[in-house]
């Protein structure tokens, strides 16, 4: 048989490993796994060298290349282990959080010895309000529209067979 008539390409696959071979080589010196497995995004510096990350905002230190870069991307490094730092064009740029979006714990609302004492003094501040302005009295609610009760008077309007009565006397 001849294979003159086929256009097959040779089999352009490296060889598959044998089995029970150690592909894996070991690291170099210029190889880092914290830098190759960190996480880049771009950042654009404000004019007063913050930015925002993360739920953080950092302010760069006021050096002179930091402030030369106002307005300007730098990038925002996340390392595995949970550092960061800001660079611009290879050089690290000194910062500080300035202030991080902090969650209260809720054991910490309980333990307060004086919530007692304010959530007595709210009540006693609503019992002295008029009726009309106290939740759930009925002149306070909302009056309902057409969609949701057709028929019924909307926005402190008669209804249209309370006019039709009126209209007809």
């Amino acid at each position: 048989m001849s294979s003159a008539w086929c256009d097959c390409k040779p089999n352009l696959l490296p060889e598959t490993p044998r089995p029970g071979s150690v592909l894996h080589r070991p690291l170099t010196e210029a190889e880092d796994l914290d830098e190759i497995l960190a996480w880049r995004e771009e950042r654009t510096l404000t004019r007063n060298l913050t930015l925002r990350y993360d739920r953080m905002m950092l302010l760069l230190d006021p050096t002179p290349l930091a402030r030369g870069l106002a307005g300007r991307k730098v990038k925002v490094v996340n390392y595995p282990d949970g550092r960061f730092a800001v660079w611009h064009e290879g050089a690290a740029l000194p910062f500080r959080v300035f202030d991080k979006i902090q969650t209260v714990a809720p054991g910490a609302v309980v333990e307060n010895k004086q919530l007692g004492a304010a959530l007595a003094f709210a009540r006693e501040l609503q019992a002295l309000y008029p009726p009309n302005r106290r939740r759930g009295d009925p002149q306070r609610q909302r009056p309902p529209n057409n969609l949701e009760a057709p028929g019924m008077p909307t926005k402190g309007r008669p209804s249209r067979r309370v006019r039709a009565a009126a209209a007809a006397e």
